[in-house]
């Protein structure tokens, strides 16, 4: 199995995406010798915004992305640590996807619509916010990332989620506790 481990958090190890991606990894490569692990830092190494350089076919950009969407496609089982920033995802999460979400490679438009073309990948997606947004109007990671995650062709993400972190020290805990005691159930089952 090859899981790609996405961390996409400014805060190093303040992080609670961090901790809950760490966590859930571990417990994905427990006991299992036939795990590759491929691990990218989002904030340690940012890819660039898609530009007009990129667009234009750019032959360092076009590396680099197809390089991304590489990793991706070959990857079993994404992880991705999604902190809400502003009530959305961190911008250099926006720039990944930018690179995964590509026509013609991971998804195509027919005469009936859109075609998502991943198929067979499970997509974890771990969201920890400050405050009490899911299943809210002010939460647009976790839609967002159905949405996209969706629209390519993954019908398997799961999520695990700790929210109301800025509430109190106490808080965060037991919210970071419940999202690990939880995933057991959902996010890990296989």
């Amino acid at each position: 199995m090859k899981l790609l481990h996405i961390d996409s958090s400014a805060l190093g190890t303040h992080s609670a995406t961090r901790h809950l991606t760490a966590r859930l990894a571990e417990r994905l490569t427990q006991g299992r010798a036939d795990v590759e692990v491929v691990h990218r830092d989002l904030d340690a190494a940012p890819l660039p915004h898609l530009d007009g350089r990129a667009l234009a076919g750019d032959a360092d950009a076009a590396a680099l992305s197809a390089a991304v969407l590489d990793e991706f496609l070959a990857a079993d089982t994404i992880l991705i640590g999604a902190p809400m920033y502003n009530f959305g995802i961190p911008s250099t999460l926006k720039a990944w996807i930018d690179r995964v979400a590509v026509a013609g490679k991971t998804f195509r438009y027919t005469a009936a619509g859109p075609e998502g073309l991943v198929r067979g990948k499970t997509v974890i997606v771990a969201i920890a916010a400050g405050g009490v947004h899911a299943g809210q109007p002010t939460d647009f990671v976790e839609p967002y990332l159905r949405q996209v995650f969706g629209f390519i062709g993954v019908t398997d993400l799961r999520v695990v989620r700790a929210d109301g972190l800025a509430l109190s020290a106490d808080h965060r805990r037991e919210a970071i506790d419940r999202a690990l005691d939880g995933s057991r159930d959902r996010a890990l089952a296989a």
